[in-house]
């Protein structure tokens, strides 16, 4: 089961705090057409996470990637998510439960993450930087990122990002509930290269309008 982190009062964050946890599966559910559950192990994917791995879900929300992110890495692996949100992280423990699955929730924040530095293998953010309304903010969760990932490890942010051809255009819902956000990637791969990733890039795998950068450590 999940680890006993439940917290009742949300983190102090400069970034766009989400609070209605009861829909918010819902909702994502609808806006992307019934195929959450596809995105969702897409990202596991393209994160390239193996059985016996350590995964950090960075603005986990109710656990749509931690929960396959765990199921991934197996027995012999760990999780853990972190979101501003009591509410989010409320919900993505009892569903963690549910599932009988050990899995580190805790109430937390992308520019103080609460781990040791080279804890984990990978760390994924899925649908959250386009959440951190500032340059300066961004940056400094990059940064993070960076001193919790082991030497060697991954970075995986699935956002809005533009697609290379218009195949993946058309996916208006989704811009209406992430403020008409779409990013060509490339001040994120500036921002992430002088964070220190050695390697970042846009990969050419795609779900509409969400794209995925992976970024090496």
């Amino acid at each position: 089961m999940s680890q006993p982190h439940s917290h009742t009062t949300q983190a102090r964050t400069e970034g766009i705090l989400i609070r209605w946890a009861s829909a918010y599966d819902f909702l994502t559910n609808l806006l992307t057409f019934g195929q959450t559950r596809r995105l969702r192990e897409m990202t596991i994917d393209v994160s390239l996470l193996k059985p016996g791995e350590r995964l950090l879900d960075v603005g986990c929300g109710t656990g749509g990637v931690t929960i396959p992110g765990k199921l991934r890495v197996g027995s012999g692996g760990e999780a853990a998510g972190v979101d501003p949100s009591p509410e989010m992280i409320a919900v993505a423990q009892r569903k963690a439960q549910r599932k009988g699955l050990q899995i580190d929730f805790r109430v937390g924040v992308i520019e103080a993450l609460p781990f040791p530095d080279a804890s984990f293998d990978v760390v994924t953010a899925s649908l959250m930087i386009h959440h951190l309304p500032s340059d300066e903010l961004q940056r400094k969760g990059f940064a993070e990122i960076f001193r919790v990932l082991k030497p060697g490890g991954y970075l995986l942010i699935a956002d809005m990002i533009q697609p290379k051809s218009s195949a993946g255009i058309g996916f208006l819902p989704a811009l209406i509930l992430h403020h008409g956000k779409v990013s060509d990637g490339a001040a994120w791969l500036t921002m992430l290269k002088q964070a220190g990733f050695r390697q970042s890039l846009v990969l050419d795998q795609h779900f509409s309008l969400i794209g995925f950068i992976r970024a090496t450590k």
